[in-house]
């Protein structure tokens, strides 16, 4: 077994740049409103993910993709759009750090979640890491 998975690396990684969204958000919503910038993001993402798909030839997998994930995609999509108008809109009200620590407690409601609707583990490691986390952004947003 490799030292580091690749999921493991991949959420640190994604740690990374969601650390970076934080920052330069800041700094880009000190001119701009935030639902304009929000949308502005989303354009480049747009850009950014159908270049590495075509690059990637995954739209050939356009037609393996049932109603049903196309639905449960979907309202990821607007879940994700809703996250990030907040997100992009406290973070222009308020400081970084407590916004972004406030953000992480998605961890702990996707535990929940995860137990509720997926059926995934709710052992007792992991109801304490997930109160860890609350403890910590509770914390860090004080």
């Amino acid at each position: 077994m490799p030292l580091l998975q690749s999921w493991v690396i991949l959420g640190l990684l994604s740690a990374i740049f969601a650390a970076l969204v934080a920052v330069l958000a800041k700094v880009g919503l000190q001119e701009v409103d935030a639902t304009l910038a929000t949308t502005l993001r989303s354009i480049v993402m747009v850009v950014a993910l159908v270049a590495a798909s075509a690059a990637s030839d995954r739209f050939s997998l356009l037609g393996g993709v049932s109603g049903g994930a196309w639905a449960t995609i979907a309202l990821s999509g607007l879940a994700g759009a809703a996250s990030w108008v907040c997100y992009f809109r406290a973070i222009q009200v308020g400081s970084a750090s407590p916004v972004a620590a406030l953000d992480r407690l998605s961890i702990v409601f996707v535990v929940a979640l995860a137990g509720l609707f997926l059926g995934e583990d709710l052992g007792p490691t992991r109801l304490l890491g997930a109160g860890l986390i609350a403890a910590g952004a509770w914390l860090v947003a004080r």
